[in-house]
């Protein structure tokens, strides 16, 4: 009965839930999810509760063309591009505070393919778009998405649409029908550790479907 006679000793930190969101950037329901529910989710709650890993791929696919690598989008060549300079804006940023608040402002614009420049002012001016844009045009943006389809092909089940969520490594129907309903609530549920004041929010609406492959 030690502990109950010393409140002030610190307690194991308990581990982050890991959450990865694999989308498409022009996906309406991962568009939705990841603006209306990740990012609202991630601020609420305190860093060392929720990791996130992005990969932005989804439904893409990856064909060799003479030697070189070519990718075709679900939504066209302009969903390719936002993929790519998302996957390039994290390799450049590194830091996920830097890039998750871009890439929001990204998805819940206009267009993810034109807005990176003022996404950028708001949020991180110090970012150099140059890089970024020598990312995509060079073969790091090519060698990223070829990761990002690597890392979306291995997932086990195989995803059948997006946005497609695995929780601590996992995905099941549930997990993600408990996600799409209130992410803040799954994530206080599975996580161990003293729970936040913002656990006792209340539970959202359903999102649309997904995107079929």
């Amino acid at each position: 009965q030690v502990e109950s006679r010393c409140p002030s000793l610190p307690r194991p930190a308990a581990a982050p839930v890991q959450l990865s969101l694999y989308y498409e950037s022009l996906c309406p329901a991962c568009r939705e999810f990841l603006v209306m529910k990740l990012f609202s989710t991630w601020l609420l709650l305190p860093e060392e509760m929720l990791n996130i890993t992005l990969v932005p791929y989804g439904n893409a696919q990856e064909r060799n063309v003479s030697g070189k690598l070519d990718f075709q989008c679900q939504h066209g060549p302009e969903e390719c591009l936002g993929n790519m300079i998302e996957a390039c804006l994290m390799h450049e940023a590194k830091n996920f505070s830097t890039y998750f608040p871009i890439i929001f402002c990204l998805e819940s614009g206009s267009s993810i393919t034109n807005n990176l420049e003022a996404c950028l002012q708001i949020y991180a001016p110090e970012l150099d778009s140059s890089r970024i844009a020598a990312c995509v045009q060079g073969d790091t943006g090519v060698a990223l998405m070829h990761h990002n389809a690597q890392l979306t092909e291995a997932l086990d089940p195989p995803h059948e649409y997006v946005p497609w969520i695995t929780v601590n490594g996992k995905h099941t129907n549930e997990l993600q029908a408990q996600a799409e309903a209130s992410l803040l609530g799954l994530v206080c549920h599975v996580y161990q550790g003293e729970k936040p004041e913002a656990c006792r929010g209340s539970k959202a609406p359903k999102i649309p479907s997904g995107c079929r492959r």
